[in-house]
Order: structure tokens, then sequence, then C-alpha cells
């Protein structure tokens, strides 16, 4: 089966201005499946878009489906940054005649994506559309660290009845599919009241990193350490405050800011790890003057502005680009090692893998902040260090 045949074609006209596209902008500088689906494996994409039309999970949001198009309206009048973007519009994921339909068609398109070395950036549709994102890693039969921008967990209940995973559910799908191949999930930017206290205990019980939204009020870039460790992130418009994104009808009060947000897409386009990335339950029929089409569309500027950004800077090799930092334990049980990039100032700690594990890699390597460095210093072994070592037991 063809990934053509996934997909509705786009007519560019219907996005452009009344006097067109400025060479400038990004409508000019993107290609669009139009008539002839493009030839993916030529090697001259390294971003690919595409809208999913289906919202038939989206939890007490219908309409959120009808929104790919009213993000392309603004996305592809913003000028192209400090870049030379290679990028792909692939139009939408038509919607299935059930919701497994369509997540076969989500599941297919990324994991394709992924082989081509292709970025997928995805405008939903519902978060539920995070499920088959997740799934399309099974091929690459590698372990996925997934990265929620979410201000709950989805983690409730489900009905039971059929395959579909509900947009407030659809994380206890993940969790339980088998094969398990989820190393890690981590949440940014919960807010306490809206999650049970059982989930938090399922959240501790796993070892999983699950952070309130006031962790950042002071400083966002404490997110950053968290994304980068990502494979894969799924970002809920509803994690927005509703004053600056009411195109949600899950929309609340509190929620990161605007450029709060734009931040956060900036730390995961710049994210080496990062393959695939989803913006989900945006409902143009809540939109005031298009405030949340700009601002979705400011958010995947600014992850294709990260992308460009990436500093390439895993601590591998050579090793003349790195620092090396030890720290001794207070207890006198061993030694910590911390790694320090002379690129880009970035921290990454050393856990190393318990015997018999792994027969190839002797430690695992997980991103940090200089204040886990500092703890370690004062001979205090820091929770990062220990929720890992755990995760690879």
């Amino acid at each position: 089966m063809s990934l053509s045949d996934f997909f509705s074609p786009l007519s560019p006209d219907k996005f452009a201005p009344k006097h067109g596209f400025l060479t400038s902008q990004m409508g000019l500088k993107a290609d669009f499946y139009t008539n002839e689906f493009p030839d993916l494996e030529e090697n001259q994409y390294d971003i690919a878009i595409f809208g999913v039309l289906d919202d038939r999970a989206a939890v007490n949001n219908e309409g959120c489906a009808l929104g790919p198009d009213y993000f392309r309206a603004q996305f592809y009048s913003l000028n192209e940054g400090a870049f030379n973007s290679r990028l792909i519009d692939l139009g939408n994921i038509k919607a299935g005649a059930s919701i497994s339909d369509t997540y076969v068609a989500v599941k297919m398109v990324v994991s394709e994506l992924m082989k081509l070395n292709i970025l997928p950036i995805i405008i939903g549709g519902g978060q539920d559309l995070t499920y088959p994102q997740y799934l399309a890693y099974e091929s690459l039969e590698q372990k996925v660290d997934l990265v929620v921008v979410d201000n709950k967990f989805d983690l409730d209940e489900e009905d039971q009845e059929g395959m579909a995973a509900k947009s407030d559910t659809y994380l206890n799908k993940i969790l339980l599919h088998q094969p398990n191949y989820l190393f890690n999930f981590s949440n940014i930017g919960y807010q306490t009241y809206y999650v049970n206290q059982d989930s938090l205990k399922v959240m501790s019980k796993l070892y999983f990193d699950v952070h309130r939204l006031g962790e950042f009020t002071e400083d966002i870039s404490l997110t950053e350490p968290i994304i980068r460790n990502a494979n894969m992130i799924s970002f809920d418009i509803g994690a927005i405050r509703s004053s600056d994104a009411a195109a949600n009808a899950n929309a609340g009060p509190n929620g990161f800011y605007g450029e709060q947000a734009c931040r956060i897409a900036r730390y995961a386009g710049m994210s080496d790890k990062l393959t695939s990335i989803g913006f989900y339950e945006f409902n143009p029929a809540f939109d005031q003057n298009g405030q949340t089409a700009m601002l979705l569309a400011q958010m995947v500027w600014y992850c294709i502005d990260g992308f460009y950004n990436r500093k390439k800077d895993f601590p591998l090799t050579p090793k003349s680009q790195y620092l090396i930092y030890r720290a001794s334990l207070n207890d006198g049980s061993g030694e910590m090692l911390f790694v320090k990039s002379k690129k880009s100032d970035r921290w990454w700690m050393q856990v190393p893998y318990p015997t018999g594990i792994s027969k190839n890699e002797r430690f695992h390597l997980v991103p940090c902040r200089y204040d886990d460095y500092t703890m370690a210093v004062n001979g205090e072994m820091p929770d990062l260090w220990w929720r890992t070592y755990q995760k690879l037991l």
C-alpha cells in the first residue's frame, strides 16, 4: 500500500493571502502534495507536516479534526528564519471507516517517514493519536522515551469496547501495549487538581518523570533536559492557558504562556533524539480571531527553527569535545560521572547498566542539569539517577 492512499492532496492557493505568498514566506519555501505524491526516497526533505482529520476519540472537543487547514492558513504566511528548510506538506490523512483504520494510517506514515530520516510533524485531531504515533516505533525495535506536554496524565479508566484510545485514556493503551518498548514517560506541566492521587502513585511506581506546571513558572529552560531525552513528543494545546490558546473545549485558566509553549517547541526541535512530534486538540471552533491558530503556527515554526539549529553533541566521539566530571557520594558507595558538551554547555549523567543487563554498553546517558551535578558534588544522589537506574533493571 502506498502512503498516497492515506492522504488528501492540498490546494496551496487556499492558504495564500489575496496578494499571494512573498518569496520569504514558508508558503513558497515548502513543497506540497497537490497532484502527484512526492518521492520521499530522493533524500530532498528533512521534515514532513501532515494533518489528521479525525476527532472521534477527542473527549469533549469535537471539531478538532478541522484544525490542520486553519493551522496552514497561518503557518505558510510566516517568514522563513535563518535556515533553509527542506519541508514537505503531505496533506491530510483522511478519517478511516473506523478510528482503528485511522490509527493504522498514522502508524504507517510515521514509521515510513522515520525510516527515511524525515521528521514527522503531526497536526491533529485528538490527542489519542499519540497512541498510533507510539506504535510507529514498533518496527524500529528500540526502546522509546515519550514526553507529553499536558495538564493531566490521560490515564483514567477507559471504555474497553472496541479499540479506540480516548484522548483522556490513551496512555493506558501505551502502558499496556505488548510488546512493551516504552523505556520512559515524562509529563511536563500537569496540574495537580486534574490528576487523581492513584495516577501519581502509578507514575512513582514505574519511576516515570512527572513535573507540575509550577516547576517551570520561573524558568521554562528547566524543560530542556527532559525534552532532550525524548524520541517522541505529544503536545496537547490544552496545556496552554486559555487566555493564550482558547481553541480547545477543555482549555483552562492556568497553563503555559504562549511564549513558553514556543520555547518548548524549539527545545523539541533541537533534540538530536527526537524523531516525531504531534500537536493535538487544536479546535478552530473555539478560536478567537485565529489567535490559537497563529500560536500553533509559531510553535511549529520554532520547532523547525530548533531542528535546523541542532547541536549534534550527544556524548559519543571525539572525546575532545566533552569534559568529564566525577563526584563521590557521601556514603562511600562510589562515584558518579557527568559529561558536559564544550559546544553547547549541556550536561548528561552516566548511569551504569546493572551487571548482565547489556552486553554492548556499560552505561546509559541521560540528559541532566548542572544542578544534578552540584547535588552529586555535595555527596547526594540525584533522584534522576536513581529513577533511571531502576528502569534499567
